[in-house]
């Protein structure tokens, strides 16, 4: 038996939540296939350094999300316009992503789609990626998920997963940028993004009588608790990348050029730091990196290890919050 589970709530934290809920807790006798959608995101995989994958001042420009998934593989970009789709069910073999995509592809080529699997784990439309995907293998059971780009906003896209100038070495693994597509263009009969849903439901729930499930509210509370305790926390999401080094220069009008060198160990934290450049200051520089030296790359934490100290006496003429955006976009 195959049940389908729809969430139309739009938080990733919550989405993903959801898909762990689903995988770990669900009878496991049973088989479950989700639709769902994220407010603009970026999802990257288990194993990624999260700040490699962004482009960290569009990111927080634009107040894009950013998400660590349970699957490996490559980071993606959702919006409104993006349909995302979930398998969960008894591991049959190894790693199969044709299993899980042909479905999928049937469904959209029977809407006009002229879908073709490529690659390792995307599916292409005449050559371009509309849809990445992912697996995540545990005691006996499969989640494979995929993006589906209808109607995304590409450009967006573009700029949230081009990373910025700055240097990073990282034993993370790399996503590898295609050229994407969206898929209404080829929609035998146009549709807005929420009647391709209806479709897409329509034929798989046809297709393979699939009977509709709505969690209850005390699944719903485990959702949000794991919401909470997992998807929502900055240690999930960025202190468990793998360690890396990074250096940041910057040229700040009234103070000059500033070069960071970071070097962030296991969580997330800062195991060395070293400030350059040509600006002017009254301290010694190994005050304030010793002050940062064992803390979390993260906003408030930082702003805790700085306060009641002077930064313009360090560097002349800088704010604190402008010092904060230097080590963290």
């Amino acid at each position: 038996m195959i049940f389908y589970i729809e969430s139309r709530d739009t938080d990733p934290c919550r989405n993903l939540a959801q898909e762990q809920f689903v995988f770990d807790r669900l009878d496991r006798d049973k088989s479950y296939f989700m639709l769902w959608q994220n407010h603009n995101a970026i999802i990257v995989g288990k194993y990624q350094n999260t700040n490699e994958e962004i482009n960290a001042a569009f990111v927080k420009q634009k107040d894009i999300a950013v998400v660590r998934r349970l699957s490996g593989g490559g980071a993606v970009y959702h919006d409104l316009g993006n349909l995302n789709f979930t398998f969960i069910t008894t591991a049959e073999t190894g790693i199969d992503f044709s299993a899980f995509c042909k479905p999928i592809r049937e469904a959209l080529r029977s809407m006009g789609v002229p879908v073709e699997f490529s690659g390792r784990n995307d599916m292409v439309v005449e050559e371009k990626k509309f849809s990445g995907n992912a697996q995540y293998i545990k005691n006996g059971r499969v989640m494979h998920h995929g993006t589906i780009l209808y109607d995304s906003d590409l450009q967006m896209l573009s700029n949230a997963l081009k990373p910025g100038e700055d240097k990073i070495e990282s034993r993370g693994i790399k996503s590898l940028r295609s050229r994407v597509t969206n898929i209404r263009p080829y929609m035998k009969t146009d549709v807005p993004i929420q009647g391709f849903w209806s479709a897409l439901k329509d034929y798989m729930v046809n297709a393979f009588q699939m009977s509709e499930l709505s969690l209850s509210p005390e699944q719903n509370a485990g959702i949000k608790e794991l919401r909470e305790n997992v998807y929502s926390r900055w240690s999930w999401n960025y202190g468990t990348s793998p360690p890396y080094t990074q250096r940041k220069t910057r040229r700040i009008e009234g103070c000059g050029k500033i070069e960071i060198l970071l070097d962030i160990g296991q969580e997330g934290k800062i195991k060395n730091i070293a400030f350059y450049g040509d600006f002017f200051g009254n301290k010694d520089l190994s005050e304030l990196e010793d002050k940062l030296t064992g803390h979390h790359l993260e906003y408030g934490e930082l702003k805790a290890a700085i306060s009641g100290m002077d930064i313009s006496e360090f560097f002349h003429a800088l704010k604190p919050e402008d010092f904060l955006a230097l080590l963290l976009v």
